[in-house]
């Protein structure tokens, strides 16, 4: 009994730990897109630079940090629930939706995650100036940043749409 009671807060433990991760780095997400990038163009030139220089850097390591605690702390959620190997195929043959929409939850976020760490973080990096490049780099480096976090936002709404949903089917 003490090992299933164990094992059982250990879930509920690491489920509460993947849904504050989760709201810090879908809220930051959202901040950025719905918040920042329409902001930017009426913030007057001499205070913009406050933005790149204190504002976007600490955003972006709650952001990343975010991302990657809510990976983490899925992951393991997944195992404590005896989801493996059901959910790297997408659900297909459990025999429940409630796999099934746990299973594209978690791609959706494995996608997101990604385009984060490999896609957003090395372009914000040249474009905040951490990495030295032209003019034209940084200005394509935002770009790339900003479009694929436009796709990140976008993949957000089915991704929480699959996390409520599997509450339908316990």
């Amino acid at each position: 009994m003490t090992e299933l009671v164990t094992a059982e807060w250990w879930s509920f433990f690491f489920r509460w730990l993947h849904i504050i991760a989760g709201v810090m780095w879908i809220g930051h997400l959202w901040y950025f897109n719905f918040t920042q990038a329409p902001t930017m163009p009426k913030i007057p030139a001499e205070l913009k630079p406050a933005i790149g220089k204190y504002i976007l850097p600490e955003a972006l390591f709650w952001f990343r940090w975010g991302a990657m605690a809510t990976i983490v702390t899925g992951l393991i959620e997944a195992g404590f629930l005896k989801l493996y190997p059901s959910v790297i195929w997408l659900g297909i043959g459990a025999g429940t939706p409630r796999i099934t929409f746990i299973s594209f939850g978690m791609w959706l976020g494995l996608i997101m995650w990604a385009n984060v760490w490999f896609i957003i973080w090395p372009n914000q990096k040249k474009n905040m100036g951490l990495v030295e490049v032209t003019p034209e780099q940084k200005a394509k480096a935002a770009r790339i940043a900003g479009l694929t976090s436009r796709v990140n936002t976008m993949l957000s709404i089915p991704m929480l749409y699959c996390m409520a949903s599997v509450h339908q089917y316990m």
